[in-house]
């Protein structure tokens, strides 16, 4: 093989991956985005915005469900909807997306050493209330006369993402307990040494 004949297929290659990262949307909006920007020294406080905006997400995937997304409100012509099941798989899309998000931060808080025992707690309440939503979305999929299948991937993602991150979470605020527990008792005893 030639020398233009190697690098022909990696120029492709790096072609198409450009064009599926310009299609790729953001799942968060600017003044979300600001948000996050303003908050990002304060683990808890960007935490909460995370589960935030991932609620809001979860909330649009039940308005989808129900028919009540401003698409279908501002749509009169049925050729201009989208399809529901895009509409669906676009809603699990960011909302995984904005849970991965949230996974991101904190693994960079817990990697500076920052204290997440008050930040992680809202972030456990949220893996159970996000699992039971997205698990009762699925029982209702296999009852309704939807196609679940095409978004069952997505699902799966996300149900699994979950899964894995309440427990890297609930370990997480465990490992953090103890490490502050004995920071806590040695910085009693440097104090009474007079250090």
């Amino acid at each position: 093989m030639t020398k233009r004949q190697l690098i022909l297929p990696v120029v492709l290659v790096l072609a198409m991956s450009a064009a599926a990262q310009r299609s790729r949307r953001d799942p968060l909006t600017g003044p979300e985005v600001d948000k996050i920007r303003d908050a990002a020294q304060e683990p808890e406080i960007r935490l909460k915005l995370y589960i935030e905006f991932a609620r809001t997400r979860l909330e649009k995937l039940q308005q989808v469900r129900a028919g009540e997304t401003p698409d279908d409100k501002a749509a009169n012509d049925t050729n201009n909807k989208k399809d529901k099941a895009q509409q669906t798989r676009e809603a699990l899309q960011d909302f995984l997306d904005v849970y991965d998000e949230l996974n991101t931060n904190v693994d960079t808080y817990a990697d500076r050493g920052d204290d997440l025992r008050k930040a992680l707690k809202p972030v456990i309440e949220a893996d159970t209330e996000f699992g039971s939503k997205l698990r009762a979305f699925k029982t209702e999929g296999t009852s309704t006369h939807e196609d679940p299948k095409s978004y069952a991937f997505l699902l799966g993602s996300a149900l699994e993402a979950i899964d894995e991150s309440a427990k890297d979470h609930r370990d997480l605020l465990a490992e953090q307990e103890e490490l502050f527990k004995h920071k806590k008792k040695q910085d009693h005893k440097e104090s009474a040494r007079g250090e």
